[in-house]
């Protein structure tokens, strides 16, 4: 069974992976408003480095209703600006997910902030539920870090949630850990620094988050970025399938139109279905070494797993210009490329989300609205998904969600919005949608992309130059057509014979 490991995928993946992450700030106390940034290590997940950072925690109401019940304490990070004097509105930014945390995320992305950080100070918030805010964490029968149960039955994935529930019981009620519960806690935080306007930027889930909290505090407002775009009307995760299937069919289709791929490979389509057939018949035993330990390891590989792998493929060019030959080395008894991915998959990624609050936000959000499509059965990603959520979802407490919530909400603000040409989860006709709500906005497409484009070329300069004047119209974007598809790697060494 697929499990739903997280809806959009970490920022790991949307930056590109092009620029280095620099430290966030050195290691002595700072105050801002009322907070007390002290030295906090952030580890970047990308080659294991301990950055040096700034934390400071913030208590909050879990029902904001109820202001003397329970309080929660939020996780806050700085990347202070690089200024002794530094502008008055911070850059606040909205992690994905939804369950990621900004914080830890951030380490990933830090070199698209990094002509930001020349002047403003740059805001980390664990939303509640994620990371260090109290966060809503789900374990497996193993006690790992778990998004669903192994055994695909409903009973299963039932018990799964109320053992789940049975955990968090005793310090979090799920009820109040949705976004538009969350973002009054971003309000709170712009508060406590001092800061009468902030700019927001939103990544993936982000986005749903960013517009929210525009929704709810447009005074607050500066300027607002939307990176993946989610539009207002989005039922989470129920075009999945179809999008992905999109973006598969396209990255196979420019191997077949390339001469030296077509020629190494043939039709990748072909491997794909020849190695799903032949996993769902019996899963492959496979020795591999470990991606991140190097220790040699010997799993199963199944049907599910190279989903899984394709998946996360086709979110960033760079990983998808590898698919066409992952896929042909395993069908030619070779696996232990997308063995390695795979393992990375039900690893790191994994640990990076909070399921619980990914439950809180999808289950009072989007759930009522998911149907079992019968025409996303022959899809990569089938109905599995949609139809494990439904289950889950049925267990799992709902918060209240806004009669307008997916309705569009139109704004003077300015707004940039970034997408990718081919993204698999995002893909830019969502990002035309959302722009008709937004009278000040402008849609950049980046060509060859894939999900966020955050440290991609010279997006990082687009990013400061547009949060500097608040002007998306008048952004000089020429830089991106110099953008293009990354070829397929023909083999291990690039993309040349």
């Amino acid at each position: 069974m697929l499990k739903p490991v997280c809806l959009l995928l970490p920022l790991l993946l949307l930056s590109g992976g092009l620029l280095p992450a620099p430290a966030l700030a050195d290691a002595s106390e700072f105050v801002l408003g009322e907070l007390h940034f002290r030295a906090c290590d952030l580890k970047d997940r990308t080659d294991g480095r301990l950055l040096g950072a700034r934390c400071a925690r913030l208590s909050v109401p879990e029902d904001p209703a109820a202001p003397n019940g329970r309080q929660i304490s939020l996780r806050i990070g700085i990347a202070s600006a690089r200024t002794a004097n530094p502008l008055p509105d911070p850059v606040f930014l909205f992690a994905g997910g939804p369950g990621q945390s900004a914080v830890e995320s951030y380490p990933e992305v830090a070199g698209g902030f990094a002509r930001l950080r020349e002047r403003r100070h740059v805001i980390l918030v664990d939303q509640r539920g994620t990371g260090d805010s109290n966060p809503l964490k789900c374990e497996d029968a193993e006690g790992g870090s778990g998004f669903s149960a192994e055994d695909e039955s409903d009973a299963a994935q039932t018990a799964f949630v109320k053992r789940c529930l049975e955990r968090l019981a005793d310090h979090a009620d799920p009820r109040f850990y949705t976004t538009s519960v969350a973002v009054g806690d971003i309000d709170r935080v712009r508060a406590a620094i001092g800061a009468e306007q902030i700019n927001l930027v939103g990544v993936s889930y982000g986005t749903r988050a960013a517009q929210v909290y525009l929704r709810q505090f447009p005074e607050r407002v500066r300027t607002v970025v939307l990176d993946g775009v989610v539009p207002p009307s989005l039922v989470l995760g129920m075009d999945h399938a179809r999008n992905l299937d999109t973006a598969v069919h396209g990255i196979f289709a420019r191997c077949r139109d390339d001469a030296a791929c077509h020629r190494a490979f043939g039709d990748p389509a072909a491997d794909l279905d020849r190695l799903l057939a032949e996993l769902r018949a019996a899963p492959l035993a496979v020795s591999f070494r470990d991606p991140k330990s190097g220790e040699m390891l010997k799993e199963e590989l199944g049907a599910d797993d190279v989903i899984g792998v394709v998946r996360l493929f086709s979110y960033s060019p760079e990983i998808s210009s590898l698919l066409p030959l992952a896929l042909h080395e395993a069908v030619e008894s070779r696996p232990e490329v997308l063995m390695a991915h795979s393992r990375l998959i039900s690893g790191d990624f994994g640990e990076q989300f909070m399921h619980g609050m990914q439950l809180s936000v999808i289950c009072s959000e989007d759930a009522d609205q998911y149907r079992e499509r019968p025409e996303d059965a022959d899809t990569l990603l089938g109905t599995a998904f949609v139809h494990t959520m439904q289950v889950q979802c049925a267990a799992w407490p709902k918060g209240r969600r806004p009669e307008d919530f997916h309705q569009p909400h139109a704004s003077d603000h300015p707004v940039l919005l970034l997408s990718g040409e081919f993204d698999p989860v995002t893909p830019p006709a969502y990002g035309d949608e959302t722009l008709k709500q937004f009278r000040h906005g402008r849609h950049l497409v980046v060509p060859g992309r894939g999900h966020g484009q955050l440290g991609i070329g010279c997006v990082p300069r687009l990013l400061a130059d547009f949060i500097d004047a608040a002007d998306a119209s008048g952004l000089d974007a020429e830089c991106l057509q110099a953008m293009s598809a990354i070829p397929a790697f023909i083999n291990p060494n690039g993309w040349t014979p």
